[in-house]
């Protein structure tokens, strides 16, 4: 426990969202014998923890949200409590101490959302109660006795109970201000107690079964009403008493059965928000327009259409919002849109057909959901309203597009045609100009100024004078008058009230600042610093005047004493003093100033205050790692140092100092691992003056420096250690508060759980509390107890809260916070390319001038790819051609396979069918023509002295997609070598994977290009019973790249324009099966050919092969074969349109490239956003480690791209959708040949 001695002075503390629970809450707190408030509200308490009950000066105890049943008899010694608040726990009738009800100085009672049947027997004892809160019980009756002695009550909660009646005795209350009374079943109550109620403000009667017939009369009697709630009850109109509520502000009678209003309800004058939703209205009143205070107009779910909204509801100057949503309204009035204040319109669920135009102009204009309305047509916006194509300062309006990508731009739609210029017609203008009116018009204006010059004597002395200095304004300056002073800014200096009160001020120098001394410290002054003082006094004239002195210690630093006499001179020049500074040093002080202090002047030995220069010292750095977790928004979160912590799916960051190691695992996510960097670059450059050195480690390939900071053994294992559910801490921000004689150490509201850097206030002291750090930031303006008495508190803090052992505290004051700090903050010098926030270290750092800056930072982008023509499909006679060519300059080919850890020759009737899970080597040996000299002439050489052809050898390595990179790592270490041994430097080494291949390689097997599921079968291996197999043959950009790729035997794969080969298999010796080969109605001959050369080379014994032609299917074995009959497509016209375009910011910049016709499932990069366009949509797929910068460039580019196709191709509109990884549509999957799993890394 850090024995700091400041928890016996703390007056409050809330521990809102802290983990008390098994027996964790501090037992520390019991020291507090000072303490007046406490919270514990969310903390997971079951019990009240014992401590509670010794601290006997607890005036404020909240418990709220818990588990708490039994609140213990020991609670009534707190003679102190005026407020008990358990709302939300567990707490039953023998839980509550009847004895604390007794307490005399007991106000406020909140047990509601608990388990009570029946209202405490000794509350009526609580005679000062002025806040009684019983919602959310089991309470079926209020005892009668209750509301005699509570006659104080202000406000009354018993809301959702089981009460049928209420107690005459309420008639007593007559200070109740608000009282509530919903979701009760008063049925048969009268409530006639109410108009008793002379001070009552707010009353809420919702679902308590209200009508007519039982509606509380003399309500008009109570003037101070101003908030009634009447909704969910039975109530056919609106009762005649409330008409008469003229200080009524809020009304809500939704959800009954009105169906009109009286035309009276002009007499809620004062009325602010009206709620009738869910009602039977069909028309609103005339009237409506005289409610002149009306903000909030609530109208869902009623009958209302155009003509029952009155059209002069544009009156209705103060509107702000106008919710209508689920009517009949095809229009609304364009009275509505006159509403000048107008922020939200709510129109979804209705028939509207367009909205008026004046709709854009409004103002103030913040939500506008017209959502569920098919036939709605939304008027066109000015032109000046439209917005501008610019993002992450990119322009991508396609005209900007198509000229930097240096393609013609698009035709401009709406724009006047420029002319060109006519030298004909101009001069006809300067002819008629110089014939018509204008010479008239200059004529006039100078004979007026004429007329003005003659009456300019005759002014009087004070209308001329202006006149001059207007004519003096107009005179050129001078060099010397140019020169301005320049405008010193000196707030972020003083306090804006300084010298405004008669007395002494005190400023100590630290860190090249003032800073406030406290009161009580004023004339002790260490002998290492230097002092600013300010005397303020009321000099004879009766006004405020000022005196400066700056006092110099004898062994300050001279960075002390040179700001000492500069801030003092600043603020002679912030107060407007006429005054001059005074010096003075230590032991040598004038009478003046010793006279400022009643009590003298005192030395304290050596300095409080740190100098501003920096200081030659070896600074020791703790060792620190975090986990580093987010793609967005980077979290850091502290761990202890070592092997067991480290998590092969996070990115680590080690901080040992003078080295920061970047650890990645292999399924981290290379975004975090990038924004992880760029933090512990910030760290080296404003931490460790760029000293420290930043090493990338990764998972399997450490350097011996990492383990040996580490303090561990090298390991090539590391698995997963945090659990699957597991969520960061909460935040937890205290302000300290300091008084006469006590702290106090109160949560701030952090809004959305999210902490901002404007939660900070340069006055104060804060505590950032996140489990596994502690920090403290310290205001520039805090005074130096405040400093003081916080520190200790977050020893404190840190030694009483159950945290991990390597917890420390940080200090940080404000403008020098470490990194790891502000990444706890949103948008605090986040580690983002594009940063455009305009601080004033960014002004200074950047320049004021936006257009200078948008112009300088604009970033490089690469669209041309989007805008090139789609490459032509090969003509069928070419592609024989170059296949016959590439042949015949192969002279061998020898294939390989891999069979366990060997390569082995391939057998000749395997040559052209690959299987998915295995390897293969072809080692091609090609002729390359000799070349002739060239002064040899045709036929002068004689064909023994012609030179030998040279040749060269090639070997592609060919990988499955589900083939591990085992037998690439076998083939250069095995297979390789002796290729290099014997063909030296002919030798070419390709690697390619499935479906990847270069049409070379593919030219060498004439289309006869199989790929089969699974491993191939080994020699001598047991008989599998066969499955079905179901092969589809395609040609990607060329028919070079024939496939016959296996795939899923479903019907829907099938298409006209392909051909497919079905095995169906027989349990039977003589004959293992049926093969068929389904040529399609728009198929080529050639493909069938194809196809059925590679039956008949697959399934050589035992198979019966028959050719079938779509729609000629035999219903025994091909359906039921291919699993029954399913609709299928009956076109593939997204053979000619499909394109395949990669978005990526690899090159340091946004580009987009395409790949080529021939692409596979393999070309989606996890790490890229990629666009398909296959004719009628246009896909944009998203990896899982994609960053959100490229997602939002690539979703802009689609966008470009589409209206590129727009004027391209405008009988074919394209539709943008998006395509995630596991869940792309059949429309997309259909432009890949062979769609299957995906390959997923094996460790």
């Amino acid at each position: 426990m850090a024995a700091t001695g400041v928890l016996p002075f703390v007056r409050g503390v809330d521990f809102t969202k802290n983990d008390f629970k098994d027996g964790k809450f501090p037992h520390d707190v019991a020291d507090m014998t000072g303490l007046r408030w406490l919270r514990l509200n969310k903390t997971g308490l079951e019990n009240i923890p014992p401590e509670i009950y010794k601290l006997k000066k607890l005036e404020h105890f909240n418990i709220t949200r818990n588990k708490v049943e039994n609140l213990g008899e020991e609670l009534a010694n707190l003679s102190a409590l005026r407020t008990l608040n358990c709302r939300h726990n567990k707490l039953v009738d023998e839980g509550i101490p009847q004895e604390v009800f007794s307490l005399e100085d007991l106000q406020v009672v909140d047990l509601s959302h608990n388990n009570l049947k029946e209202v405490p027997p000794e509350l009526e004892k609580a005679k000062n109660c002025i806040v009684l809160n019983l919602a959310k019980n089991n309470i079926e009756m209020i005892p009668n006795q209750l509301f005699i002695n509570l006659t104080d009550l202000i406000f009354v909660d018993l809301s959702d109970n089981s009460l049928e009646t209420l107690p005459p005795q309420m008639r007593r209350l007559t200070n109740l201000q608000t009282l509530i009374l919903n979701n009760n079943p008063l049925i048969h109550a009268q409530l006639r107690q109410l108009p008793a109620l002379v001070a009552l403000e707010t009353l809420q009667m919702r679902n308590t079964q209200r009508t007519l017939a039982n509606f509380p009369s003399g309500l008009d009697t109570l003037s101070n009403l101003q908030d009634i709630d009447l909704s969910g009850n039975d109530l056919p109109r609106v009762p005649e008493t409330l008409y008469k509520l003229t200080a009524i502000k809020r009304l809500n009678l939704s959800s009954n059965q009105i169906s009109e209003l009286s035309l009276v309800i002009d007499t809620w004058v004062n009325l602010e928000t009206l709620n009738l939703s869910r009602n039977n209205l069909t028309a609103l009143p005339s009237s409506l327009h005289k409610l002149s205070s009306l903000k909030k107009l609530y109208l869902n779910s009623n009958k209302l259409d155009f003509e029952g909204i009155p059209a002069n509801i544009g009156k209705l100057h103060n509107l702000e919002i106008f919710s209508a949503a689920y009517n009949n309204l095809e229009l609304i009035p364009e009275g509505l849109c006159r509403c000048g204040k107008l922020k939200k319109l709510i129109l979804n669920g209705n028939r509207l057909v367009t909205l008026p135009d004046i709709l854009h102009l409004l103002p103030d204009l913040e939500t506008l959901d017209v959502r569920d309305n098919p036939d709605l047509v939304m008027p066109p916006k000015p032109s000046e309203m439209k917005k501008t194509f610019e993002y992450y300062n990119i322009d991508f309006s396609l005209n900007n597009q198509l000229r930097l990508a240096g393609a013609p731009t698009a035709p401009s739609t709406g724009q006047s045609p420029v002319h060109k210029s006519d030298p004909v017609a101009r001069k006809l203008r300067l002819r008629r100009r110089r014939d018509g009116q204008e010479s008239e018009k200059v004529l006039k204006g100078m004979r007026d100024v004429a007329k003005d010059k003659e009456h300019m004597p005759n002014l009087e002395e004070e209308v001329r004078e202006p006149l001059k200095g207007f004519r003096d304004v107009l005179r050129p300056k001078k060099w010397n008058e140019h020169l301005q002073k320049p405008q010193l800014d000196y707030s972020e200096i003083f306090d804006e009230d300084v010298g405004q009160i008669p007395g002494i001020t005190c400023w100590e120098i630290e860190n090249f600042l003032p800073n406030p001394v406290d009161e009580a410290m004023n004339g002790k002054f260490y002998e290492a610093d230097c002092y600013i003082v300010l005397k303020t006094f009321i000099d004879d004239t009766n006004s405020i005047n000022w005196q400066i002195w700056f006092w110099i210690g004898e062994r300050a630093t001279l960075d002390k004493k040179a700001c000492s006499a500069i801030h003092a001179v600043n603020l002679r020049n912030l107060l407007g003093a006429e005054c001059r500074t005074i010096r003075e040093e230590m032991n040598d002080e004038s009478d003046e100033f010793l006279d400022l202090f009643e009590n003298g002047i005192s030395y304290i030995e050596g300095g409080r205050t740190a100098s501003g220069f920096y200081t030659v010292e070896n600074i020791v750095y703790e060792p620190k790692m975090y986990r580093a977790s987010g793609v967005k928004r980077i979290h850091l979160e502290r761990t202890e140092p070592n092997l067991v912590h480290l998590d092969r799916r996070y990115v680590f960051l080690f901080d040992k100092g003078m080295d920061i190691f970047i650890w990645t695992g292999k399924l981290a996510k290379g975004v975090t691992r990038t924004k992880t960097r760029l933090i512990a670059e910030k760290i080296n450059k404003n931490e460790r003056k760029n000293k420290a050195e930043i090493r990338m480690e990764a998972q399997g390939t450490e350097s011996s420096e990492f383990w040996k900071a580490l303090g561990e053994t090298p390991t090539a294992f590391v698995g997963e250690c945090v659990p699957d559910d597991f969520e960061p801490a909460e935040p937890h921000m205290y302000k300290v508060g300091l008084g006469m004689g006590y702290l106090e150490l109160p949560q701030v509201e952090i809004p959305h759980n999210v902490l901002t850097q404007k939660l900070l206030d340069s006055k104060n002291v804060f505590i950032l509390d996140c489990k596994s750090d502690l920090f403290v930031w310290i205001g520039k303006k805090s005074t130096r107890l405040i400093r003081a008495a916080a520190l200790k508190l977050s020893q404190e803090l840190c030694a009483m809260i159950d945290r991990p052992p390597f917890c420390s505290v940080t200090r940080c004051l404000e403008g020098t916070e470490p990194q790891i700090f502000k990444t706890k903050f949103i948008g605090w010098d986040d580690v983002i390319a594009v940063d455009y926030t305009r601080t004033a270290e960014s002004v200074i750092r950047r320049g004021a001038d936006m257009k200078v800056i948008m112009e300088r930072d604009k970033m490089k982008t690469d669209l041309s790819a989007l805008f090139m023509p789609r490459q032509p499909t090969m003509p069928l006679e070419e592609a024989e051609s170059i296949m016959q060519e590439w042949n015949e300059d192969l002279d061998s080919m020898e294939a390989f396979v891999l069979e366990g850890k060997k390569f082995v020759r391939l057998p000749s009737e395997e040559l052209g069918i690959f299987h998915n899970e295995d390897c293969y080597v072809f080692l091609c040996r090609y002729w390359v023509p000799a070349e002739l000299p060239e002064d040899a002439e045709e036929g002068e050489e004689e064909e023994e002295d012609l030179p030998e052809e040279d040749f060269k050898c090639v070997v592609y390595f060919w990988q499955g997609r589900m083939a591990s990179n085992m037998g690439w790592l076998t083939f250069t270490f095995s297979l390789q070598k002796k290729f290099e041994s014997l063909f030296g430097d002919k030798l070419e080494v390709v690697r390619t994977h499935q479906q990847q291949e270069n049409l070379k390689f593919l030219s060498h097997f004439k289309r006869m290009f199989v790929i089969r599921n699974g491993k191939r079968k080994l020699p001598n291996a047991p008989e599998e019973k066969p499955s079905t197999e179901f092969f589809h043959l395609r040609a990607n950009g060329s028919p070079i790249a024939t496939r016959c790729v296996q795939i899923q035997p479903c019907a829907s794969f099938l298409n006209p324009r392909f051909c497919y080969i079905l095995m169906v298999p027989f349990d039977s010796q003589d004959l293992k099966g049926v093969v068929y080969v389904w040529i399609g109605g728009l198929a080529e001959h050639e493909d069938a050919v194809v196809a059925e050369k590679i039956a008949y080379k697959m399934y050589q014994d035992n198979f019966t092969i028959q050719m079938i032609s779509e729609g000629e299917e035999p219903e025994n074995f091909f359906w039921v074969g291919i699993g029954g009959r399913k609709p299928y497509d009956k076109d593939a016209n997204y053979m000619k349109y499909a394109r395949l375009f990669r978005c990526s910011n690899e090159k340091g910049y946004f580009s987009v490239s395409e790949k080529c016709a021939d692409f596979c499932q393999d070309d989606l990069a996890d790490d890229d956003v990629m666009i398909l366009d296959n004719g009628e949509q246009v896909f944009l797929w998203v990896g899982r480690k994609t960053s959100d910068v490229e997602i939002k460039l690539a979703f802009k580019s689609a966008q470009v791209y589409i209206q590129h196709l727009r004027n391209k191709q405008p009988d074919r509109p394209r539709k943008l959708l998006l395509a995630m990884k596991y869940k792309e549509h059949r429309k997309f999957t259909k432009c890949f040949h062979g769609w299957g799993k995906y390959k997923e890394v094996k460790e």
